[in-house]
């Protein structure tokens, strides 16, 4: 079984082991088929589809795992990056372990590296949150969990709540709170906005935003303990 990388944005970045892979397999399963299938016309890979998403990933898991037992080779990719990192695979993973079978990780281009390394922001230790929860209560408390942190933390996030995001993290972080905004890693209209969160909230408004999404907020309060030494 092989969860396969594939290029958040930018097709080039399509690794060869990935495409020697896929074409090696019997059955790819993918998030969204549709999406999937513009990848391989592009590479010439000619295997057969099926899908394998969040809505279906319970009812369909086992089914995966009995063609892989049989002998099959089989993959799994997601829309664009890793599958389980904020995408289906998680489960199919856990399961597979339990069933004896060892997954292959073929790596690729991340959205979750790139905009760590494109912030301009302390990068030897992050913490990663995902898309953050849309229920205001459980959103609130992520934030307020994430503001303690002492590192970069890094966010996924829909371009409709973007700006809804920002003013979130400068009345939990404070305005001066320097932050980074990657949207659309890797394609034609790619951008990197950096400021305190004051600033990025301020100029969201005066905007509509548009494709993917990232936020990377450096939440250090001033009380930090850098004194060691007694």
């Amino acid at each position: 079984m092989y969860l396969i990388s594939t290029p958040i944005g930018n097709l080039d970045d399509m690794t060869f082991r990935a495409v020697e892979t896929l074409k090696q397999c019997s059955i790819v399963f993918a998030e969204d088929t549709r999406r999937t299938r513009v990848l391989f016309q592009h590479f010439g890979i000619e295997v057969r589809l099926a899908s394998y998403h969040a809505f279906n990933e319970h009812g369909k898991t086992s089914f995966v795992l009995d063609r892989v037992l049989a002998g099959e080779k089989v993959g799994l990719v997601t829309d664009a990056g890793t599958p389980c990192v904020a995408d289906p695979g998680y489960l199919l993973v856990r399961e597979a372990v339990k069933a004896g079978i060892d997954p292959q990780i073929i790596p690729g281009v991340s959205a979750l590296t790139f905009s760590i390394a494109a912030s301009g922001l302390p990068s030897d230790r992050f913490a990663f949150y995902g898309f953050l929860p849309v229920k205001s209560g459980r959103r609130a408390a992520r934030i307020s969990e994430l503001a303690r942190e002492q590192k970069s933390v890094v966010i996924f996030e829909s371009p409709y709540r973007l700006t809804k995001l920002l003013n979130e993290l400068r009345d939990a972080l404070g305005g001066e709170t320097m932050c980074a905004v990657v949207r659309e890693a890797t394609k034609v209209h790619e951008e990197v906005l950096r400021g305190s969160l004051a600033e990025l909230a301020d100029a969201a408004v005066k905007r509509s935003w548009k494709g993917e999404c990232v936020v990377v907020v450096y939440p250090v309060t001033n009380n930090e303990d850098d004194s060691e030494e007694e």
